[in-house]
């Protein structure tokens, strides 16, 4: 497998409500406050509802200029992670986020990306990120675990799947005063109730045992994969047309609401831009797939899109208020605007239907391919997906796929 495997991805992200922030700098929640009202009660809905069960993941990545591999490899995968961990029932949230470290000296300790449900910033985010510092042994991993437990906007469901994934390939500098070393931060993880896996890369045997000693006392999984990552990366015949259909997907979009809310909606489609102009057709590929899903829905829409919110009747499209509405629309009639947003939700729905036939037909054929490879059970693919299947169905979760999205 290994002439078709390349190197994985970890992720990273977002650029509306989620920002990158210099070590020890305090970090704000990516949650957003509730939107102002638009008129009377109604105000735009937000696409996930609090019932639906809760996936929380962080990836914790060195990003020294050893994991150059890896990191752009993420920048390929990421929609795959997502992916997977959607293909759960019932249909989970989703969110995500990172902790990209390095070591004192260079030219960030950390940087927080909070977690987020809008993986297009998160991505936006991640395609800024070079493997660059380091080359000195260990790196600041105590630093970037305490981040990760105690700089990022958990969650307070009890019942949700929270957990945090370090990948890495040198062991900590356990001889500086001034941090708090690892044991200390995973009990803190315990009491609430985040797992923590180990993934190193490479063969160190000094990264190894404490790798081993991190997912032991983090109450997860002690997992190795070469030192690229070794993730799954073939292109299909359908890559190209689903990139199509994500872009068109996207244009369905109207948004609406108070000009503060118009200005993070401006920044979630700006991110949207820059993937289409930067990221390569299988990224936009999988992206379609997972947009396409009922978990993706949440990324795919964000807050106050108009034509989600009126066709599913959370929202009277007359009661909200000329100058909230998206400029297209204000100069036109109540029944040009009913109109409009009724072909949009009928090109939405088609043009979904149409992603959902050509995925299956994509993971079919890298099935296919990936049998005659001779599998790829020591792929990070598969060993995330593993992890990921046992862990979250102690919460509940169903994972019955038997393989990951690649």
């Amino acid at each position: 497998m290994t002439s078709k495997i390349l190197a994985l991805a970890l992720l990273g992200f977002t650029a509306a409500g989620v920002v990158l922030y210099p070590a020890h700098e305090g970090i704000g929640t990516s949650n957003a406050a509730p939107p102002h009202p638009v008129a009377g009660n109604q105000h735009p809905g937000a696409v996930l509802t609090s019932d639906r069960p809760k996936v929380e993941v962080v990836f914790v990545l060195d990003t020294t200029g050893s994991m150059g591999g890896l990191i752009q490899a993420a920048k390929e995968k990421i929609w795959s992670i997502a992916t997977t961990m959607a293909q759960a029932q019932p249909a989970p949230e989703i969110r995500i986020g990172l902790v990209a470290y390095r070591d004192r000296g260079d030219s960030y300790v950390t940087r927080v990306v909070d977690l987020s449900a809008d993986l297009d910033s998160l991505y936006a985010t991640l395609m800024e990120f070079q493997a660059d510092g380091g080359g000195d042994g260990p790196e600041s991993v105590n630093q970037a675990l305490y981040d990760a437990v105690h700089k990022v906007s958990w969650g307070q469901d009890d019942d949700a799947y929270r957990v945090v994934f370090l990948v890495g390939d040198a062991p900590p500098h356990m001889d500086y005063q001034d941090d708090v070393k690892y044991p200390v931060t995973l009990a803190a993880a315990r009491q609430r109730g985040i797992l923590v896996n180990a993934i190193q890369c490479g063969d160190s045997s000094d990264t190894a045992r404490t790798w081993q000693q991190v997912a032991q006392l983090g109450q997860g999984q002690y997992l190795r994969v070469e030192q690229s990552g070794g993730a799954v990366a073939i292109a299909t015949p359908f890559d190209e047309k689903l990139a199509t259909l994500s872009a068109q997907l996207d244009d369905t979009r109207l948004y609406y609401g108070s000009e503060e809310e118009k200005q993070q909606q401006k920044r979630k489609l700006e991110a949207t831009e820059k993937l289409h102009a930067g990221s390569s057709v299988a990224s936009r590929a999988r992206r379609a797939t997972f947009n396409a899903s009922e978990s993706g829905a949440a990324n795919l829409l964000g807050k106050g899109e108009l034509v989600e919110d009126v066709a599913s009747g959370r929202v009277d499209l007359s009661s909200i208020e000329r100058e909230a509405l998206p400029a297209s629309l204000q100069a036109m009639s109540p029944q040009e605007q009913q109109a409009l947003i009724e072909e949009n939700a009928r090109q939405r729905d088609a043009l979904k239907d149409e992603i959902r036939q050509l995925s299956g037909q994509r993971a079919a054929y890298l099935k296919q391919k990936v049998e005659e490879a001779g599998g790829a059970q020591d792929s990070l693919d598969e060993k995330i997906f593993n992890a990921v299947r046992a862990q979250a169905g102690k919460k509940g979760l169903r994972y019955e796929a038997e393989a990951p999205s690649y």
